[in-house]
């Protein structure tokens, strides 16, 4: 029999086969639907257009074949189109059936069933039919326009959207937007943006073509994860950025325990779709018939999911969870590389370079061909001083994984360090196109400026720094050190200032009343010492945020040899990173050059000749 779907259900069905694979919200459909703004309880009208909908279509909210009910947000259409060809009768209903709904029929449904399911099937095909007949909403053009001149060359993962009922689940959404965007990063035709930088549009109200602007890319995937006990179901789509085309959707449902597998079939599934040459090297590691133990797996995105955080506690939470997660899989590459970078990375937690080097060097040993693995040790080794392990390391993680943005970023801090400061900035650049948000990032290259008397520039990028991270006083630490080096007291204490109170360091702010009023009255000399001499009492009693080289950077404005050298090796005893990238390019230390205590330094430390 045939049932009449019009007005309203019809507009709505209309709406989602215009954007199929889609989440189309409430507030599109309301204004759609209602566009005179008329008095109407929409929400339960809207609900009874998608109940009668799914009346039709013999479709059900719990167990969806058509009609997904996205929690919080609206539907999308998961079925599939497909333009209908001319086949024997009693086939062709068949079909279209199958086609529709995207599944099997059951030889278990009893044939009354069978027969409404079929026509209802039937009545859907008939509907899309018309629509794409009739263009409308340019449906035509949006599922059959699927040819293109050019391939796809960089592309963006956007954040997967956690539709799991638990908000605690969010960790999993983001591990797996992680693992996709790893998985395609290995393809070295293609530029793949690091997550970091996709995740600073994660509920933003910008249009695709505009994020996809920013980042620079030619196509994004956008989805969704689903986490139902130890089912996992990933609905990805690619987008055409320029267009806001979508050129392919698919949903992938699997045991937890395939989650590795599932995750590299999204990836090659993606990387045939956009036509990019894969290397035999590269298709033989997404084929790779990975397994790891469930709840070693859970562990290590917990883990992952902390690590970014970027704080002590942070810090000391991710170390446990990987500590379980090796605890479960002792051959589980990737959680001894994420311990590793746990002990070096500081942020307030301990640091602990043995184990750093440890753990690291386990992870090369299980999987040698991990490019994460590589990085990990390459800047354990970095920060040892074994420059040309350090420099083998990272430039193995590069060459594994082209668009792993961390490694060209640690490797342009090698570059620094050894006193190359235009290759480090030419490898910055490559970090920052592929991980244009990140605060790290963006800040080693006002090192590199500075490191290249490059004052100007350096100055707009950590002023951008202000900007994209509106609550760190890290840019504003580094624009009184360049105001400091041009002798630019005002402008330094102004910045100081900034830092201060985002830091909640009230005694920092009163030293500058301090430093503000000994300028009036003595000049930049006297303030500079003020300075100076503030830091080296806020770092001795440890009330204040200051690391000891930044206590070496305003004794060198006053050229005191002795206080420089002390903070020098101070530096060293804490293991504080900024030291290898600042001894041999930091303008503050040119006085110190020949210095046979600074020359002895630089033996130590191999970073002489």
């Amino acid at each position: 029999m045939r049932q009449k779907l019009a007005g309203q259900p019809f507009q709505v069905l209309q709406a989602l086969l215009e954007r199929p694979q889609e989440v189309i919200t409430r507030e599109v459909l309301r204004q759609r639907l209602w566009p005179d703004n008329a008095f109407v309880d929409y929400e339960l009208a809207l609900k009874k257009a998608v109940n009668r909908l799914r009346e039709v279509l013999g479709d059900s909210a719990e167990s969806p074949h058509f009609i997904e009910t996205i929690p919080r947000r609206g539907y999308r259409f998961i079925g599939r189109i497909a333009s209908p060809s001319p086949l024997p009768e009693s086939s062709e209903q068949h079909a279209a059936a199958a086609d529709v709904s995207g599944a099997p029929i059951s030889t278990g449904l009893n044939r009354g069933r069978f027969l409404r399911k079929l026509i209802a099937s039937s009545t859907l095909l008939a509907i899309a039919g018309i629509l794409i007949w009739f263009n409308a909403g340019k449906l035509r053009t949006r599922i059959f326009a699927t040819s293109r001149s050019t391939q796809i060359h960089s592309i963006a993962v956007l954040p997967l959207q956690n539709l799991s009922t638990d908000p605690r689940e969010e960790y999993f959404s983001e591990g797996v937007t992680e693992a996709l965007t790893t998985d395609l990063a290995q393809i070295s035709a293609l530029r793949v943006i690091s997550r970091t930088s996709s995740e600073h549009f994660r509920g933003t109200r910008e249009t695709l073509p505009e994020i996809a602007r920013q980042l620079n890319v030619e196509a994004v995937v956008e989805g969704s994860v689903t986490r139902s006990e130890n089912r996992v179901r990933i609905t990805a789509q690619l987008i055409e950025a320029q267009s806001d085309r979508h050129l392919w959707a698919k949903t992938y449902e699997r045991d937890f325990q395939d989650i590795l597998r599932l995750q590299d079939e999204v990836a090659r599934d993606i990387a045939i779709e956009i036509r990019i040459n894969v290397t035999p090297q590269e298709q033989a590691r997404l084929t790779l018939k990975r397994k790891t133990n469930p709840s070693a797996y859970e562990a290590y995105l917990r883990g992952r999911y902390l690590w970014s955080q970027r704080n002590a506690e942070s810090i000391n939470r991710a170390a446990s969870y990987f500590q379980q997660a090796v605890r479960e899989d002792p051959s589980f590459a990737l959680a001894y590389s994420g311990l590793s970078d746990c002990y070096w990375v500081g942020w307030g937690a301990k640091v602990d370079l043995p184990l750093a080097d440890e753990y690291a060097q386990k992870a090369v040993a299980l999987q040698r061909d991990l490019a994460e693995a590589h990085a990990s040790l390459g800047i354990v080794r970095l920060n040892e001083y074994k420059m040309s392990d350090a420099e083998r390391e990272l430039t193995r993680a590069i060459e594994l994984n082209p668009n792993y943005a961390m490694a060209h970023h640690f490797y342009s801090g090698y570059l620094l360090s050894v006193g190359r400061p235009t290759d480090a900035l030419k490898e910055n650049d490559r970090a920052r196109q592929l991980d244009p948000f990140s605060i790290p990032v963006n800040t080693a290259r006002v090192i590199i400026l500075v490191g290249s008397r490059n004052y100007s520039e350096a100055i707009e990028q950590a002023e951008k720094n202000g900007e994209l991270a509106l609550q760190s006083p890290v840019p504003h630490n580094w624009l009184a050190r360049i105001y400091w080096l041009e002798g630019k007291a005002p402008e330094a204490i102004a910045e100081e200032r900034k830092a201060a109170t985002l830091e909640n360091f009230p005694e920092r702010v009163r030293s500058l009343d301090e430093v503000a009023a000994t300028y009036q009255k003595s000049g930049l000399r006297a303030a500079e010492l003020k300075t100076a001499q503030f830091m080296e009492k806020a770092y001795e009693g440890r009330f204040g945020h200051y690391d000891a080289i930044f206590v070496a950077f305003q004794y060198g404005n006053l050229g005191d040899k002795a206080k420089v050298l002390q903070c020098l090796e101070e530096s060293l005893r804490t293991f504080d990173a900024n030291l290898f990238l600042a001894l041999k390019t930091a303008p503050e230390f040119d006085f110190l050059r020949k210095d046979p205590r600074f020359l002895d330094l630089l033996r130590r430390l191999n970073l002489a000749g």
